[in-house]
């Protein structure tokens, strides 16, 4: 079954990952006292009478905090005895039992109930929490080394003009939303890590300021991460739209369709994610940060296009490796090399399509053991946050094309030095993934241009990566057949 429990706090991962351990501690029974405004008593006082009769609900504001809607409220029972009565079920306490049920969302109830009525109760309710904890540090790891290896790729890809082609555009774009979605990913982990190791000198996390204890800016800084993650999965969408046509679709293998592809890339997530921001605000907007909102089926108006896109992807998938096949067999290649071509063409689309994204958006297994509540949080997570450094990898640094480029600017740089014995040679691991013409020139036509790169160097750096080349007066070479295209794939 399809959920939208696949977030950590903030939509994207899984809820219990930044959220359990500092708000699920307290479901069972707050610590924090509130003062009853209309009573000469607190929360915390072992008598409740007199003045309070004996069996009377006494209902309180819910105090704020992630989760709890403010405007409810929660209760404690006077026992005849006069005392405060404990959790059902359970032990009477000496400072009783305040029931904190209504101050929590329909969406966020059913969560804490699934996961401490499930196998275990409630040690494996704890142990999955430690779980979600150390996922975290998994995530923050993952997300590092891809935003290191994106930006890398974004450097390279802008550095060298051999480079500039409607491939790596796609990527390009790909990328940069990519970058930030991770920044804004690592800049909530980063300050909720600070805000908690505070807390833990001052016993109240309410007491230091950061981003989910600042109005409007949590919210905004939620809008613009489900934003770019928005984008991101409308850039994978075009990069499997894209090499399908070149692969199986000729007819569309015409001029280059930049400006659709913008709009489609970085449009439509704008107008998909007003349209959401403006329905949770209004549901979850007495909540603190929106905490939850992913719970909600609110929450399909951005899910609901992401898992279309998934799907159409692996579609795309699946086609490009029949033609994969059929192009093998056609070519008398045995049975066991087909099977390592197309197993190998799948593992190297895989990532760049989104396709691991599928296991993300399935519902967490909470009301299992926690064994197999482990393997799915980490399995997840990781696939999650390295996703960025798998494409940098495959597509940028383990690239035919990339390595040629770098080749031949260290060959120039140490012959420079008087290293005139160093000579290019290709690389035979992986090609270009799939070629395309070149938007600009010729690779081989680089060396005679170097003069004109001096004189491109100060224009904007963002119109030298994604301009779109308007030279009526220079024919690009024809396209690579889909042939070529398929075995660069599984090489």
């Amino acid at each position: 079954m399809i959920s939208t429990s696949s977030s950590s706090s903030d939509a994207t991962q899984l809820l219990l990952n930044t959220t359990l351990d500092s708000c699920a501690l307290k479901y069972d029974e707050f610590v924090v006292p509130i003062t009853v405004p209309y009573c000469n008593w607190t929360w915390d006082d072992v008598l409740c009478w007199p003045p309070t009769p004996a069996g009377k609900a006494i209902r309180q504001p819910c105090p704020p905090g992630h989760g709890i809607d403010t405007t409810k409220f929660a209760e404690r029972r006077c026992s005849a005895e006069g005392r405060w009565e404990g959790r059902p079920g359970s032990i009477s306490t000496t400072l009783g039992w305040t029931n904190y049920t209504p101050c929590y969302s329909r969406e966020v109830l059913q969560l804490f109930r699934k996961l401490y009525s499930g196998v275990g109760g409630n040690n494996e309710a704890d142990i999955k929490i430690d779980i979600a904890e150390r996922t975290r540090t998994l995530e923050i790891v993952g997300f590092s080394l891809s935003l290191t290896a994106l930006i890398i790729s974004l450097v390279i890809f802008c550095k060298f003009r051999s480079l500039r082609n409607n491939r790596t555009r796609i990527h390009k774009n790909l990328f940069v939303a990519m970058v930030i979605q991770v920044i804004i990913r690592l800049t909530l982990y980063i300050d909720q890590a600070i805000i908690r190791s505070g807390s833990k000198g001052y016993g109240n996390e309410s007491s230091r300021h950061g981003i989910d204890n600042t109005p409007y800016l949590c919210e905004a800084s939620y809008i613009l991460l489900e934003y770019a993650r928005t984008c991101m999965f409308m850039w994978m969408f075009i990069e499997g739209l894209y090499l399908h046509n070149v692969v199986t679709v000729t007819v569309f293998q015409g001029r280059f369709p930049h400006t659709l592809y913008a709009m489609l890339g970085w449009g439509s997530p704008v107008a998909l994610t007003a349209i959401w921001a403006v329905t949770t605000a209004q549901y979850v907007g007495q909540q603190k940060c929106w905490w939850g909102y992913n719970l909600t089926p609110y929450y399909w108006i951005l899910e609901g296009p992401r898992l279309a896109v998934v799907l159409l992807n692996f579609i795309f998938l699946l086609n490009i490796i029949r033609v994969l096949i059929v192009k093998l067999r056609q070519s008398h290649t045995s049975d066991v090399e087909q099977v390592r071509k197309a197993v190998r063409a799948a593992v190297v689309l895989v990532p760049l399509l989104g396709i691991t994204n599928l296991l993300n958006m399935t519902e967490a297994p909470l009301d299992k053991t926690a064994l197999e509540f482990a393997i799915w949080s980490y399995v997840t997570h990781f696939l999650t946050s390295f996703q960025g450094f798998f494409i940098a990898l495959l597509y940028c640094f383990l690239n035919g094309e990339v390595r040629i480029a770098l080749m031949k600017s260290l060959s120039v740089y140490l012959s420079i030095r008087g290293h005139h014995d160093w000579h290019v040679r290709r690389p035979s691991m992986f090609s270009a993934a799939y070629g395309t013409a070149p938007e600009t020139e010729a690779p081989n036509t680089v060396d005679s241009n170097r003069a004109s790169n001096a004189r491109t160097s100060s224009k904007n750096w963002i119109s030298i990566c994604f301009r779109v080349q308007k030279d009526p007066s220079q024919q690009a070479p024809e396209p690579a057949p889909p042939e070529s295209v398929i075995f660069d794939i599984s090489d």
